[in-house]
């Protein structure tokens, strides 16, 4: 499932901007189509541009009834009555994804303990570090998250200290019943604090397997960041 708001708050009708030769949320849209891992390839959106920017070229695309806070909760209201197993939550900003990373997130699931997955890459440059945009996460040593935030995190107080910096990517996976749990808890104060949705998560006590992947491309949130992934593609 791939949500897509088109009022974007930082960069509006993003999804809709060129990229080479389509727009970004076809680009996403073809590219989790083109892993061969899902049954259903669906966008669920609050906006008929996207909707008929995507059935218009042969794709599947279902229209919210609500107004939704988060991807997740969009997602919620679709899926509530199909038969499913595993969803997967790829953001509609992701136009470089790939199938190997999607394909180790599916097989977290084969632990029945792990409710919810989400990828992760290393942060390199300093300033994506710093940059607010970026949501950056840390883990315990069995890979389960501990804590998302814009800041940097680990503060690195010691210099001495080798530290590894991740940024959270916006793929999620879930069993349904965690996803619909989610739904059922309001918004915590991280979450609206920091405005990241996973940390409603936590602090109802699930956390998530997170999963390291080389490198997914440029996720869409700024002018800026459609610059490079046009260079990049």
């Amino acid at each position: 499932m791939i949500p897509a708001r088109y009022a974007a708050t930082r960069f509006p009708a993003k999804l809709m901007q060129l990229l080479k030769d389509k727009t970004v949320i076809r680009h996403t849209y073809d590219n989790t189509l083109a892993t061969g891992l899902f049954d259903e390839v669906m966008v669920v959106t609050d906006s008929e541009i996207i909707f008929n920017e995507i059935t218009q070229h042969g794709g599947k695309a279902k229209m919210s009834v609500r107004t939704h806070e988060s991807g997740s909760d969009r997602i919620a209201e679709a899926v509530a009555d199909m038969e499913v197993d595993i969803i997967v939550n790829v953001q509609g900003d992701e136009p470089f994804v790939q199938k190997d990373p999607l394909q180790k997130l599916l097989e977290t699931f084969n632990d029945e303990s792990v409710q919810v997955a989400s990828l992760m890459q290393v942060l390199y440059d300093e300033k994506f570090i710093k940059d607010p945009n970026y949501v950056k996460v840390v883990v315990d040593k069995n890979m389960n998250s501990l804590l998302f935030s814009r800041r940097v995190i680990p503060y690195p107080r010691d210099k001495e200290v080798a530290i590894t910096y991740y940024e959270h990517i916006g793929v999620y996976a879930f069993r349904k019943q965690a996803l619909m749990n989610f739904t059922s808890w309001p918004m915590t104060a991280l979450e609206a604090a920091e405005k990241v949705e996973c940390l409603r998560y936590l602090e109802n006590g699930v956390p998530l397997k997170m999963v390291v992947t080389k490198y997914m491309g440029v996720e869409i949130d700024t002018p800026e960041d459609l610059e490079r992934a046009a260079k990049l593609l």
